[in-house]
């Protein structure tokens, strides 16, 4: 049977007549992430499975800070990529690195160029923000080593879905708390991290 305009305008306002059901929260969270804010993004951010080109081998990250993406590669010409802000930090560091540690809901101690911006965040200089809705670093954070080294780049979550895709975010590499956790899931400590030049 052909799809006609007649066809296929019936077949939207049928959709359109379902009821509407908000997206659903993750659970087992000790703080709110809501699958909705996905849509607080530009589409082409937004994380899908894509075909890439490599030579680094499967479970790798490669961080393209240019682009404000971050890809997790599955092999066979796969990968998952995720749409990333990028701090000004990350846009002056490239290089290989290892996920050195692993942390959920992690706390955020504010750096001195932090405190001089806005020196509120002076209260958070000995022992950090604890994790939570309001912490910068998100949901989770995955700590860039080089050996024993710690970098301090980090590829984290935000509170904030309305940094993702630009450059304004103070910190390295961020993406939305529930793509955070995703990435999270899927890779362990030890796995490569290739920052691109931007």
């Amino acid at each position: 049977m052909p799809i006609t305009r007649r066809r296929l305008l019936a077949a939207f306002a049928a959709t359109a007549a379902l009821p509407w059901t908000p997206a659903r929260a993750l659970e087992d969270e000790p703080f709110p992430v809501s699958a909705s804010d996905e849509r607080k993004i530009q589409y082409k951010y937004r994380r899908r499975e894509i075909e890439y080109e490599t030579a680094e081998p499967a479970g790798t990250i490669v961080v393209d800070p240019r682009k404000r993406f971050l890809y997790l590669v599955l092999g066979n010409g796969q990968a998952i990529r995720y749409g990333a802000s990028v701090g000004k930090a990350g846009r002056t560091w490239s290089g290989a690195a290892t996920i050195g540690r692993m942390e959920k809901w992690p706390t955020w101690t504010p750096t001195p160029e932090h405190i001089a911006e806005f020196p509120k965040l002076v209260k958070w200089q000995q022992g950090g923000m604890p994790g939570g809705p309001d912490n910068p670093m998100g949901a989770r954070a995955l700590y860039l080593y080089q050996g024993e080294v710690d970098t301090i780049y980090r590829i984290h979550g935000t509170h904030d879905p309305a940094l993702v895709g630009k450059k304004k975010t103070a910190g390295c590499f961020a993406l939305l708390n529930t793509d955070i956790i995703d990435l999270y899931n899927r890779v362990e400590l030890g796995a490569r991290v290739v920052v691109m030049e931007y």
